[in-house]
């Protein structure tokens, strides 16, 4: 039985930058889970079916493969065998991977697989339900936020640093439909696991998140 942690927050908040620099630091392996959803939602969309469209979305599963694999160190992702991990970051997929997130399915789909890394291996596993739903028992539990403002800010920066042109005042409201829906969704909605530690990063930079991230696990597994 592999140590888990579970990183759990809303959209926009580093989850992913953050859990993936601890993973390295820690020799964990890393849990994109979110990525398993953007799959999902761009295969959807690759095949022009609506992402909110419940009973289409659960009649496609089975022609679906997510792997999550590690390539010279870096984690790909594999979508029925081709190598999705760029095209998952495009802004469509947000939202998508929301979408269907919300559908019950989906989340029993990727259920399994989940479980069974965490089950196999140390692991860092980031994502809006991880400490509540797929892994419970995790030693460790997080609940990694910021505010609206400053996660559109970095997801502005981050877009200009790729040569977009994006519009501040549509990230931001992308990222408030995103806490609204992952909040009031009916299966496993966003919410702080009660024996999560919450961590606003709204002031913190990356390395300070990280530091402060890796201290909060040492104390945690310590006593254990």
């Amino acid at each position: 039985m592999g140590i888990n942690i579970a990183i759990d927050g809303p959209a926009g908040a580093g989850k992913s930058t953050i859990a993936r620099a601890a993973a390295t630091k820690l020799g964990f392996i890393y849990v994109d889970t979110g990525a398993l959803y953007r799959s999902i939602g761009l295969y959807c969309l690759e095949k022009g079916i609506e992402t909110t469209d419940e009973t289409a979305v659960s009649d496609v599963l089975s022609d679906i493969n997510v792997e999550l694999r590690y390539i010279d160190n870096i984690q790909k992702v594999l979508l029925n065998g081709k190598d999705v991990s760029e095209d998952i970051r495009k802004p469509e997929c947000s939202m998508a991977a929301s979408n269907v997130s919300a559908i019950p399915r989906v989340r029993a789909f990727l259920l399994d697989l989940q479980q069974k890394m965490a089950k196999e291996n140390n692991v860092i596993m980031d994502g809006r339900d991880i400490g509540t739903v797929i892994l419970p028992n995790a030693e460790v539990k997080i609940f990694l936020t910021a505010s609206p403002e400053e996660r559109a800010n970095r997801r502005y920066k981050e877009l200009v640093e790729k040569g977009n042109n994006p519009d501040y005042n549509e990230l931001l409201a992308e990222i408030n439909q995103r806490d609204y829906n992952d909040m009031h969704r009916k299966t496993a909605p966003l919410k702080q696991a009660d024996d999560a530690i919450l961590f606003d990063t709204t002031t913190l930079d990356k390395e300070s998140v990280v530091e402060e991230l890796l201290s909060i696990i040492s104390s945690k597994l310590g006593d254990k």
